[in-house]
C-alpha cells in the first residue's frame, strides 16, 4: 500500500493495485459544466468518474453506506485534499496567462454509481472573469500520464443555458507522436517519466471557450 501511495494519482485513487504493464493505468471519464453569473465566468462544475477497477477499492470502504452517509464525505474528503495537492489537476488559460484557483472547492462530494466511484466538485477561479469577447482553453489531466482523464464526447463539456447563444465550446483531441506514444507503452507502473517530459500534458484534450 506505502508503494502505490508515493504516487500523487494514486494517492488519489487509494490503495488501487494494477496488473496492466503501460501508462496510463487507470482511466477517469471527465464531464465539466461552467459555472457563471450571466456575464463572468466564475468556475467549473466538474464531475470525475473511475473506471471499475480503480473505483474498488473506494466502494469497497463505503460498504452500503447511503447517499449523504459519513464515510462518503470523509472519503470525498481524503480525495479531494489529493486533488487539490495537484492543483486540480487542471490549467485554466486567458491570453496566454494561467488563471489561478481558490485553494479549496466551494462544493464537494463522493458517490457511487453502479461499480464506479464519482468525484463531483466545483472548482471556482481565484477571480471570476469576463466572458463577453473572450477565448479561455482549459485541460485537465495527471502530469505523469499514470491516470487518463478525458471527455468522451464533446457533449460532456456543457455551457449553462444562458450562454448557449452567445459561446461557444470546442474540445480538441491531440494526436501524440509515435515516438510519444511508444514511450507510454514501455513505462511500467513502478515508472515515472521525466517532470520536463509533461507526459500527461501531451495527451490532455484542451476545451477552448470562445464568447462573443
Amino acid at each position: 500500500m506505502q508503494t502505490v501511495k508515493q504516487n500523487a494519482m494514486a494517492v488519489f485513487l487509494a490503495v488501487i493495485t494494477f496488473t496492466a504493464s503501460a501508462h496510463p493505468h487507470s482511466f477517469i471519464s471527465l464531464k465539466t459544466e461552467l459555472v457563471t453569473d450571466g456575464t463572468q465566468l466564475s468556475g467549473l462544475k466538474m464531475r470525475w468518474t473511475m473506471d471499475e477497477i480503480t473505483s474498488a477499492d473506494l466502494l469497497y470502504d463505503a460498504g452500503n453506506a447511503k447517499p449523504g452517509d459519513e464515510i462518503w464525505k470523509k472519503l470525498a474528503a481524503e480525495v479531494m485534499a489529493n486533488v487539490l495537492g495537484q492543483h486540480y489537476f487542471t490549467e485554466f488559460w486567458h491570453n496566454g496567462q494561467k488563471v489561478k484557483f481558490l485553494n479549496r472547492p466551494t462544493e464537494y462530494g463522493m458517490s457511487r454509481d453502479g461499480h464506479q466511484a464519482v468525484l463531483t466538485f466545483v472548482l471556482p477561479l481565484a477571480h471570476p472573469q469576463p466572458l463577453a469577447g473572450q477565448t479561455y482553453t482549459f485541460s485537465t489531466f495527471d502530469p505523469t500520464y499514470y491516470v487518463d482523464m478525458s471527455y468522451a464526447e464533446e457533449r460532456d463539456v456543457q455551457l449553462p443555458a444562458s450562454l448557449q447563444k452567445t459561446c461557444k465550446i470546442a474540445v480538441h483531441t491531440p494526436k501524440p507522436s509515435e515516438e510519444t506514444l511508444n514511450f507510454a507503452v514501455s513505462l511500467d507502473k513502478e515508472d515515472a517519466p521525466p517532470e520536463d517530459m509533461e507526459l500527461g500534458k501531451q495527451f490532455a484534450q484542451k476545451v477552448t471557450l470562445q464568447c462573443q
